[in-house]
């Protein structure tokens, strides 16, 4: 042990002995309070050597999931804060409310250093895990903190500065951390200080940002008793629905009226503000410019502005729209039609039951329909029923609580269901649940409560449902593989989604996928390359589309994709790839000749259009027999 460490330890054992609690890290009442639940709650050795706790990926995904909309939000805003802090040195990270890293930007020379740190995507920093530490101090106290060098519990993270700011939702409720981490030793208080207010900055932007999103379909009032201070961060932001009621509202404007959230919470706005609701919504605009001065009941004024609810996908979106309702193309007119109906049903709490080939896109439609729902703020969660051994699924579904069983979890473990709380629970190829979880599963979705394995009580449960499956269920339910009534319990609304071969916007597909995989990186799809990913069947559907777009895109040279690179790596038999090719060569000379007439057959400029050599292109105008006669 280094005398570094053994100094740190032996600050800490003189703590937990009563000796030092007066001097050192341990003066703050905070960092004592959490030094003190290490060494008694959750018996961690200060000196131990082992690495942070990272998580699996499939469990990463999952907590990614459940806050994507949160890291949209927040990715571009930790990107600005990284710049801010002169990037080199500085680690940024997002975590959930468990404490898991969900997002991270650091300069590519330093992710290795950091990742050793645990700075990295999956590391598990809540207190019990890794002892007192910016993450884990601020789920706990949860307001902005900074946990310098030996402040840290676990003497491994004593060479770290960690600036930590809590990000909260719509309701109050923790959502996520903002935190910086440092292993510089020449951080001045100053430097602390800014880099404290920074990280506290972006994540009140982060905060505000996510509750705009959320209020999208609701009436928004946002006010101040300074106009100037309107569109600032400072400012109130209340959300009512057509009828009037307070659905959400910010601590700013709790601040502002002098109340709390629960006594303004369903209440009528004119409870609150000296107006009449068919007054104020004609003051609603959907980009509002100008601010007015409204009065409180007790006098008060503030000024204001109102915007009015945003338009969410109904039935039938407009085309310019379609294709960006979570990543999901809807130009196909009867998966429109389809997704229109399902979103309808699934407002009015009818489970959908979504049946396709494998690799048709499930998983995109549902996370779609959540996202333009109005839990679109609420946790998504899915559960593959046949990527997980059948000895687990019932843990992985229904939960437990610590000290269950032999084996379980210490902290117990918050199943699928519960997560699932208020928002959708997406159960994929439901087809393999087996039968006894599958009557399990049918009483809690009778009676609306779950139990975890070794609860006293049960849990109401407030949940959407979304299934799915590339068996016919049908045939299941007459081979006795699965229970009728739940069959008739998840399919209020059945949904065949059409193989990708069958689609009418397959084109359109090809162009929002590609640019997907691509990253904003500019790349060209020649027209014959295009034309051979247009005739081919996808037995894989959408999944291996999207996995064959990421290939081209990773080979790609000069941002060119050529028919000869999408022939090579196409997975045909060599009949059908060679059937292909005769076409193909007709729709290259037909791509050539319509450059060349829109180039005025300026042989310089066609080349330069097409990305190619004058030699290549002479080439092929050979090959084709083009000629200006």
């Amino acid at each position: 042990m280094t005398s570094r460490l053994s100094q740190h330890a032996h600050q800490v054992l003189s703590f937990g002995e009563g000796t030092a609690a007066s001097q050192g890290p341990a003066a703050d009442p905070a960092i004592a309070r959490s030094w003190r639940r290490c060494l008694e709650q959750h018996q961690l050795d200060p000196t131990s050597p082992r690495a942070p706790c990272v998580i699996e990926r499939p469990r990463l995904n999952e907590h990614r999931e459940r806050l994507d909309r949160v890291i949209a939000v927040a990715h571009w805003q930790m990107n600005s804060l990284h710049q801010q802090l002169g990037s080199s040195g500085h680690a940024v990270l997002l975590t959930d409310a468990s404490g898991v890293v969900i997002d991270s930007v650091a300069d590519q020379a330093e992710r290795a250093e950091f990742q050793r740190a645990g700075l990295w995507l999956g590391a598990v920093w809540n207190e019990a895990t890794e002892g007192t530490n910016g993450v884990g101090l601020c789920l706990l106290e949860r307001q902005a903190l900074t946990i310098r060098r030996d402040e840290h519990f676990r003497g491994r993270h004593a060479a770290l500065t960690c600036s930590a700011s809590p990000v909260f939702d719509a309701e109050g409720g923790l959502l996520a951390v903002l935190n910086v981490s440092s292993a510089r030793e020449d951080l001045s208080r100053q430097r602390r200080f800014h880099t404290m207010a920074l990280t506290n900055l972006s994540a009140k932007l982060i905060e505000s940002c996510f509750f705009l999103q959320h209020c999208e379909g609701d009436y928004l009032l946002r006010f101040h008793a300074q106009p100037e201070y309107i569109g600032l961060l400072s400012e109130g932001l209340l959300a009512f629905d057509g009828d009037g009621r307070i659905t959400t509202i910010n601590e700013t404007a709790l601040n502002l009226l002098a109340s709390n959230r629960e006594a303004l919470l369903g209440q009528p706005l004119e409870t609150v503000l000296d107006v009449r609701l068919e007054q104020l919504l004609q003051r609603a605009r959907p980009q509002p410019g100008t601010c007015w001065p409204l009065h409180t009941h007790n006098g008060q004024r503030l000024y204001c502005q109102l915007r009015g609810p945003q338009m969410r996908v109904v039935a039938a979106p407009p085309k310019e729209a379609a294709a960006q309702v979570g990543g999901l193309c809807l130009l196909d007119p009867s998966m429109r039609a389809d997704f229109g109906r399902a979103l309808k049903v699934l407002e009015r709490d009818v489970p959908v039951l979504l049946q396709g080939e494998t690799g048709t896109g499930k998983e995109a439609f549902a996370s779609a329909l959540h996202r333009a729902s109005r839990r679109a703020g609420r946790p998504f969660v899915a559960l593959n029923c046949a990527a997980i051994p059948e000895t687990l699924i019932e843990s992985e579904l229904f939960g437990y609580r610590g000290g269950s069983f032999t084996g379980a979890r210490r902290e117990g473990m918050v199943g699928k269901l519960e997560q699932a709380n208020g928002g959708i629970l997406f159960l994929d190829e439901i087809g393999d649940m087996p039968l006894a979880l599958q009557t399990r599963l049918l009483r809690v979705l009778e009676e609306r409560k779950v139990t975890p394995l070794g609860a006293a009580a049960p849990t109401e449960l407030n949940i959407r449902l979304i299934s799915a499956s590339h068996h016919d269920l049908r045939t299941l339910v007459a081979s006795g593989a699965f229970r009728e009534d739940l069959y008739y319990r998840l399919g209020g609304l059945m949904i065949a989604l059409p193989p990708l071969r069958e689609r009418s916007d397959k084109a359109q597909l090809l162009d929002h996928l590609l640019s997907e995989e691509a990253q904003g990186e500019s790349i060209c799809l020649d027209p014959a390359a295009r034309q051979a990913l247009l005739a081919y069947r996808w037995p894989g559907n959408v999944r291996q589309m999207r996995n064959l777009l990421r290939t081209l895109v990773a080979l790609s040279e000069q941002g060119r994709i050529a028919v000869d690179e999408v022939l090579a790596v196409l997975p045909a038999e060599i009949g059908e790839v060679d059937a292909m090719r005769d076409p193909l060569q007709s729709a290259e000379r037909e791509a050539l000749l319509s450059v060349l007439r829109e180039r005025h057959w300026q042989v310089s400029r066609v080349a330069e259009q097409l990305g190619i050599s004058r030699n290549t292109l002479y080439r092929k105008l050979r090959k084709h027999g083009i000629s200006r006669n």
